[in-house]
């Protein structure tokens, strides 16, 4: 497995929608695998396939090993449906962005449905920050970042925070 390098903030591979992911095969799994490796080693608790270049509807997230105990999840062409209208607005961070943090809303809860790595598909029920994890990275397979979700002033303002960063 390798560790691969993080597509940083402005690339405009940040920018692009994601193509579905046509065939589940070995040069697939070493890709998951080299995509656990990174985000662990990032460490962060979820990675989508953009942030690693790679312009195909997957990510991998772990919403519990800083915590502990590990529960990977591979999500191929996963899709999100929000569940009840209840949401709540978490500070969230981003491996391609990183040193700022923004305030985002979303679901509290979500149904997350998706190809697994035998090729089944299935369909969980998330709550908590297991559904943000899961919303933030369903974020970038649509050419999304946490920008996006600020209205215009603090956009400005975090994003001339974020430049300022840069050495």
């Amino acid at each position: 497995m390798s560790n691969l390098a993080i597509v940083m903030w402005p690339d405009p591979r940040l920018r692009e929608v994601c193509t579905p992911v046509a065939l589940v095969d070995a040069e697939l799994e070493q890709l998951i695998g080299d995509m656990f490796e990174t985000m662990y080693a990032a460490p962060g608790r979820g990675l989508a396939a953009p942030q690693i270049g790679v312009m195909q509807r997957l990510f991998v997230m772990d919403a519990t090993w800083k915590e502990g105990e590990m529960s990977p999840l591979v999500c191929i062409n996963p899709v999100t449906k929000p569940v009840g209208v209840a949401t709540s607005t978490n500070e969230e961070a981003c491996l391609s962005i990183v040193g700022v943090a923004a305030d985002v809303t979303r679901p509290n809860a979500i149904e997350l449905s998706y190809t697994d790595m035998t090729g089944a598909q299935v369909t969980t029920h998330l709550e908590g920050f297991a559904a943000i994890c899961a919303q933030h990275e369903m974020d970038h397979l649509e050419g999304r970042v946490i920008f996006d979700h600020l209205d215009t002033d603090a956009r400005a303002a975090l994003e001339t925070e974020y430049e300022s960063l840069k050495i």
